[in-house]
C-alpha cells in the first residue's frame, strides 16, 4: 500500500463517528447511524483509501440514535458496541459482511461512546464518555462490577470557540508498553472550531492517564479552512507500520451533508507520542470526495436488493416494501406517521429523479428530508404534481398520463421542482426551496438532509428508475 499524504477525504457523505479495524491485510469501518434503519453498514478496503460497502450489522430499529460505535475483533470474533436509547449494545460476527447476532443489552444506562480495551492479562473493559470506564465478562457480553472514573480530559484553553466540553469517544490503541487513549473534546458540531482530537496514555488502563504535549492532535483552528468540527479519532495501522488517524469533520458551508470521513497519517515522537504533519495546511486541503453516483442505486442490478445507502428513518415500516422485478414497491402510509425510505447524497448539486406509479388511493414524492416535519418536495397523486412542505401542498399542475418521473435538483442548497410525463417534456415547478439551513446546529439530532422516497394514502407506489446524478 502506497502511504497516504496530507489530510484525505475517503467517504462522502454523512458517516460520521468512524470506527475503523485492521485484521492482517484488511479494514473494516462502521459508522454512527442514528434512527436510520439498516444501521451500522460496515465497510472493507485494502488500501483505506478505497472502500466498500459490505453489509449491515442492525437490521431492526433498537429503539433510540445509535451513536458513536466501537467495531473491534477479539479472538477471532467480530463485536460492535454502541449505544441507543439511553443503554449500550453489542452485536457480534464471525464475518463483519455478516450475519450479525441479535443486539445484547449491557445495561450501562446514561453514557455513549463506548470503547473496547484489553489489558495485559486479557481482561476486557469499555470506556465511556466523561473518562468512565467498566469491566467486561470474558466474552463481552455483560459488564462485571460498576462504572469507574479514571480520565478527567484534557482542559484546552478556555478563550477557544467550542460546542463545550464534552469529553467523548474514547479509542483505546495499546503500543510499546502504553495504552493511549483517543478522545474527542469541544462538541461535534456547533462552531466551526469546536471540535478537537485528543490524547492521553498510562500505563494501566485505570490510570494516572497522562495528556499529551501535543493536544490538540487534530483541529479545525478557524473557520476559513476547508473541514470544519474536526475531531472524533481512531488510530490504525498498516502491515508495513505506518500509522494513521481516521475521523470525521464537516465540509465548510455544506453541514447539510453530514459530517464526511476523513484520514490524516501520524508520526511517533522519540518521546513515545503521536502527531499529525506540522506542515499541513487544512485551508487548502482538498474537500471534494470523489464518488460514483452509481453507488446511490435504489435496487442493486446483481442480488435485487435495496441498495446499501437506502434506509427507513425509522423502523415501522421496514415491512412495508418489496421488490419486484427490480422496481420498489412502497406500501402507502398516513402522512402524519409514516417515515420515507432516504438516501445519503454526497456532492454539493445533484440531480435525482424517479419513476413512479400508483395503485389505489395513494400519493407518491419525491424530496429531501432532515427530520420528521422538515421534509420538502414534490409528489404525484395519480391526477397532478404538486409541490409540499411536510405535509402542506402549495402549487399543482395536471400531469398527462397515470405515470411520471420526479426531479429534485439541489444546488448548493437551492432546490427546484420538476416533472415529466406522456407529453415528453419536462415541466418545472415556480416553487422552490433553500435548504441550507437544514442540519444539527439549527433543527438538532446530528442528522443530515437525505433524498427521501414516500408513499401516502391508500395503497402502494411503485418506484423505477431512480438516478442520481452529479450537476444539474
Amino acid at each position: 500500500m502506497s502511504q497516504i499524504l496530507g489530510i484525505n477525504a475517503i467517504l462522502a457523505g454523512d458517516y460520521p463517528d468512524p470506527s475503523i479495524v485492521r485484521v492482517g491485510q484488511h479494514y473494516y469501518m462502521t459508522h454512527s447511524s442514528f434512527d436510520y434503519t439498516p444501521g451500522l453498514l460496515v465497510w472493507h478496503s485494502l488500501n483505506l483509501t478505497d472502500w466498500e460497502p459490505i453489509g449491515h450489522a442492525i437490521h431492526e430499529h433498537v429503539g433510540g440514535s445509535i451513536m458513536a460505535p466501537d467495531l473491534i475483533c477479539h479472538q477471532g470474533l467480530f463485536y460492535i458496541y454502541f449505544p441507543a436509547g439511553q443503554t449500550n449494545w453489542v452485536v457480534t460476527a464471525e464475518n463483519p459482511a455478516g450475519p450479525w447476532s441479535k443486539p445484547i443489552d449491557l445495561k450501562i444506562e446514561g453514557y455513549i461512546d463506548p470503547g473496547h480495551a484489553v489489558d495485559q492479562k486479557g481482561n476486557r473493559f469499555l470506556f465511556v464518555n466523561d473518562g468512565y470506564m467498566v469491566r467486561l465478562s470474558d466474552d463481552g457480553l455483560s459488564t462485571v462490577g460498576e462504572l469507574l472514573k479514571v480520565y478527567d480530559g484534557w482542559r484546552y484553553p478556555r478563550e477557544w470557540l467550542t460546542e463545550g466540553f464534552y469529553l467523548e469517544s474514547p479509542k483505546l490503541t495499546f503500543k510499546d508498553g502504553y495504552y493511549y487513549m483517543t478522545s474527542a473534546q469541544g462538541g461535534t458540531a456547533g462552531p466551526a472550531t469546536s471540535h478537537m482530537i485528543i490524547s492521553a496514555r498510562a500505563r494501566s488502563l485505570e490510570g494516572p492517564w497522562e495528556n499529551s504535549p501535543y493536544n490538540p492532535i487534530v483541529r479545525t483552528n478557524h473557520r476559513s479552512e476547508n473541514w470544519w468540527s474536526k475531531g472524533h479519532g481512531s488510530l490504525v495501522d498498516s502491515p508495513e507500520g505506518q500509522w494513521y488517524v481516521v475521523y470525521h469533520a464537516y465540509e465548510k458551508d455544506y453541514y447539510t451533508l453530514g459530517r464526511q470521513t476523513l484520514i490524516e497519517p501520524v508520526q511517533w515522537t522519540a518521546d513515545g507520542w503521536f502527531t499529525v504533519a506540522d506542515d499541513e495546511d487544512s485551508s487548502t486541503s482538498e474537500a471534494t470526495v470523489t464518488a460514483d453516483p452509481s453507488e446511490r442505486a435504489l435496487v442493486l442490478t446483481d442480488s435485487g436488493e435495496l441498495g446499501p445507502h437506502w434506509h427507513f428513518f425509522g423502523g415501522e415500516r421496514l415491512k412495508d416494501y418489496r421488490i419486484k422485478d427490480h422496481h420498489l414497491v412502497l406500501k402507502a402510509g398516513s402522512k402524519e406517521q409514516s417515515n420515507p425510505l432516504l438516501c445519503i447524497p454526497v456532492h454539493h448539486t445533484y440531480t435525482a429523479e424517479v419513476s413512479m406509479s400508483l395503485q389505489g388511493k395513494a400519493e407518491g414524492t419525491l424530496g429531501l428530508f432532515y427530520k420528521p416535519g422538515f421534509y420538502y418536495g414534490i409528489g404525484f397523486d395519480g391526477k397532478e404534481a404538486f409541490a409540499f412542505r411536510n405535509h402542506n401542498t402549495s402549487e399543482r399542475m395536471a400531469v398527462s398520463g397515470e405515470s411520471v418521473t420526479l426531479r429534485i435538483v439541489n444546488d448548493q442548497h437551492e432546490v427546484s421542482l420538476y416533472f415529466l410525463d406522456l407529453t415528453g417534456q419536462w415541466s418545472k415547478l415556480d416553487h422552490g426551496f433553500e435548504m441550507s439551513g437544514f442540519h444539527h446546529n439549527v433543527l438538532g439530532d446530528f442528522l443530515s438532509l437525505r433524498i427521501a422516497l414516500n408513499a401516502t394514502g391508500e395503497g402502494n407506489v411503485h418506484f423505477s428508475g431512480f438516478s442520481y446524478r452529479v450537476g444539474v
